[in-house]
């Protein structure tokens, strides 16, 4: 499965999106507060996003999609 990633950064309300290639069906969402701890923890490389190697673009939709399972784990009302 391969995996496309829509980064809408350089906005009042940022948002990154994780697309199915195939479907463009949206397989996860970082919005702007998710966006500021990625930022926070130094786990969102803008330098990443901008790259054209497989390797490095596989791993960090690997990373964000850990992110986003981790936080969805997290108690409610839990921050960090």
């Amino acid at each position: 499965m391969t995996y496309l990633i829509d980064a809408w950064l350089d906005r009042p309300h940022p948002y990154l999106r994780i697309l199915h290639r195939e479907t463009g069906e949206v397989c996860a969402v970082l919005e702007e507060e998710a966006l500021d701890e990625l930022r926070d923890q130094g786990d969102l490389d803008l330098a990443c996003l901008n790259s054209s190697e497989p390797l490095v673009l596989k791993e960090l939709v690997r990373n964000l999609f850990l992110f986003c399972y981790a936080r969805a784990l997290r108690p409610h009302g839990e921050l960090h």
